[in-house]
């Protein structure tokens, strides 16, 4: 019998960390580093979508379009969430299926180009919240506030362009993703969160020039496919109270009820761990058996309840 299904979701800092130049050499080093967890969870039989993030990427890409604007016709931020989901796609599926074969465990690997339904109404849409890209210089920053582009200083010096992020509501693939999943297949999906879409009563669905959360989406993307666990791997071991203070102390249980006391408070700020964790809380909300919140390297032993931050709906 397999354990259970997991979705794992896996930043897009784990791929391109900041600091270093985001070539595709590198990235390709670094995604083959970051799946060691996910051969070990293919080797004891869970049945696996993996979710990754595009950051860092799809600002990259931005850059790109805006560099050559005078050469070729930009594309909008929609289209390159997709295109991001697409080579990142090939890099995780061919990385991981190399390292499968290494290790001698016979599974497929599939990438599903996914659309994430969201309301074309949705107040994010007008106020960008989501810092995207790598950390821009001075010059960068004068010329994006010059256009109207909202950036953000994230910490002392560290500026960041800014992305409209609506909440998603559905995952529109869910069903074919849920079918590959149940067969044994290792599922890359929802990349970058997936291409934002939402319902034109003429139309069907068209695109929406913004970026997913995909924590968020993958909490979704659970709860659709029915997984038993949720695993946010991100660059920090745990929750924290008073995290970056001399009195922080990981977090590593939490119930529905102290989650959402938490989530109500100031404690978690506008950072990247309260999206984290309210995913974490919407799939166990849902019907999801567990989250776990854990760093890459970490992720088998917060699985078993040694390391990281695990939700849950009862007190333990």
């Amino acid at each position: 019998m397999h354990p259970g299904t997991i979705v794992v979701a896996l930043g897009g800092n784990a791929v391109a960390p900041p600091g270093e130049r985001p070539t595709i050499a590198n990235q390709f080093r670094h995604t083959r580093a970051s799946l060691v967890p996910i051969v070990d969870l293919a080797r004891a039989g869970w049945r696996i979508s993996l979710v990754h993030g595009n950051g860092p990427q799809v600002g990259d890409d931005l850059a790109r379009n805006e560099i050559a604007a005078d050469q070729v016709e930009p594309l909008p931020l929609g289209v390159l969430v997709a295109a991001t989901a697409g080579w990142m796609g090939y890099m995780i599926q061919q990385s991981l299926q190399n390292a499968l074969a290494r290790a001698g465990v016979t599974r497929q690997v599939v990438t599903v180009i996914s659309q994430t339904l969201c309301d074309a109404n949705d107040a994010n849409l007008r106020t960008p919240t989501k810092p995207i890209g790598h950390a821009l210089d001075p010059v960068r920053v004068a010329r994006l506030q010059a256009r109207g582009v909202a950036v953000k200083e994230e910490q002392p010096g560290r500026w960041r362009r800014l992305a409209p992020s609506p909440k998603p509501i559905a995952v529109v693939e869910r069903d074919m993703i849920r079918h590959l999943v149940a067969a044994g297949h290792i599922v890359v999906a929802c990349g970058g969160g997936g291409p934002p879409v939402y319902d034109d009563p003429a139309l069907r669905l068209e695109g929406i020039d913004a970026v997913a959360d995909k924590d968020r989406v993958a909490a979704i993307l659970g709860r659709d496919i029915e997984a038993d666990v949720l695993l946010i791997l991100t660059n920090v071991d745990a929750v924290y109270h008073g995290y970056g203070t001399a009195y922080q102390r990981a977090i590593r249980r939490l119930d529905l009820a102290t989650a959402d006391h938490l989530l109500a408070g100031t404690e978690l700020g506008t950072g990247s761990m309260r999206p984290k964790v309210e995913a974490a809380a919407d799939f166990v909300r849902a019907g999801g058996g567990r989250a776990v919140i854990a760093e890459l390297s970490q992720g088998l032993a917060a699985l078993a309840g040694e390391a990281g931050t695990t939700v849950t709906r009862e007190p333990a």
